[in-house]
């Protein structure tokens, strides 16, 4: 059973808002759908006291309680697949997550998965934090996109890297290839993100059910109708480079969901190049950096002779 706690501090005075979306917009990863599953299987409760509603009302300093159940019926196995660990040692590791490999395991993709190669590389020893679907996945990056990526092997050290992520203290800088040129050579995105209204696979920029969204750009190379950019993380919205880059009229290229897919890459040209953070554990401050992939060298190369 994995317990997720939450505090209601960013409501106004005198303001209330139903569990349920409340919730939602805390956590991402809750649909309303389970949401309302958990309600009526008496698994939240606010104030120690079992809601029963969805439209029950939350106001500041109610204390959020969901209960999740593991998935019953569900083995994740582990396989002695090859990742490329660029640091480890008694708490974390960090890996070089390949272009097209899923982080962890869901709904047709239950084998050959990042977390199905840790659990075979650590021989099981994860945080359990985020539960058996998800053992040791601080956080995550989309199938196509490559590079870094921190992992917990304690409970300890995933609270104190997730504690830096809330906090917007943990150093995550991308590079990725744009369409077109934009009129400045640096810049700031800031538009909130929330679930798209229609499709609800895809995310997009509104001003409601949203989150503050941040992103830092600057233009590193400029080629025949796109650019080299390196990109830097204030929050950590789902596919916020993606929806961000689409949202000023420069998606990322590739980009088959925001923008238009290419034969010269399949999906995005996005890599989390370099990530920073203070060691839960001992304290230090570790910046970690990583080579451009192949796949992306190739696409620049290309471009360049356009």
């Amino acid at each position: 059973m994995n317990e997720l706690i939450y505090i209601v501090d960013d409501l106004s005075e005198n303001e209330q808002m139903r569990a349920d979306k409340w919730i939602s917009l805390k956590n991402e990863d809750i649909t309303r759908s389970m949401l309302q599953k958990l309600i009526e299987s008496g698994n939240v409760t606010v104030n120690r006291k079992v809601i029963s509603k969805s439209f029950f009302k939350l106001k500041n300093n109610d204390e959020v309680v969901i209960l999740i159940p593991e998935p019953e019926g569900l083995d994740v196995k582990s396989e002695n697949l090859p990742i490329e660990i660029v640091y480890e040692d008694d708490d974390l590791l960090v890996v070089n997550k390949p272009k097209g490999m899923v982080v962890h395991p869901a709904a047709g993709n239950y084998d050959g998965t990042l977390v199905n190669a840790l659990l075979y590389h650590c021989k099981g020893r994860l945080s359990s934090i985020n539960g058996v679907i998800r053992p040791g996945i601080v956080h995550r990056i989309d199938k196509n996109t490559s590079g870094l990526l921190i992992v917990a092997k304690t409970d300890k050290a995933h609270l104190g890297l997730a504690e830096q992520i809330k906090a917007h203290t943990f150093t995550r800088e991308y590079y990725a290839v744009i369409c077109g040129r934009l009129k400045e050579s640096h810049g700031m995105v800031e538009a909130p993100i929330g679930r798209h209204p229609i499709d609800r696979k895809k995310m997009c920029v509104t001003d409601k059910n949203s989150k503050p969204a941040k992103t830092e750009y600057t233009v590193l190379e400029e080629y025949n109708g796109y650019s080299l950019v390196k990109l830097k993380l204030f929050t950590g919205r789902t596919h916020q480079i993606r929806v961000h880059m689409s949202y000023i009229g420069h998606p990322v290229f590739g980009d088959d969901v925001y923008g238009k897919p290419s034969k010269l890459c399949e999906g995005q040209c996005l890599h989390a190049k370099k990530i920073g953070f203070v060691h839960p554990i001992d304290g230090k401050y570790y910046e970690i950096d990583s080579e451009l992939p192949d796949y992306f060298k190739t696409v620049v190369n290309k471009l360049k002779k356009m």
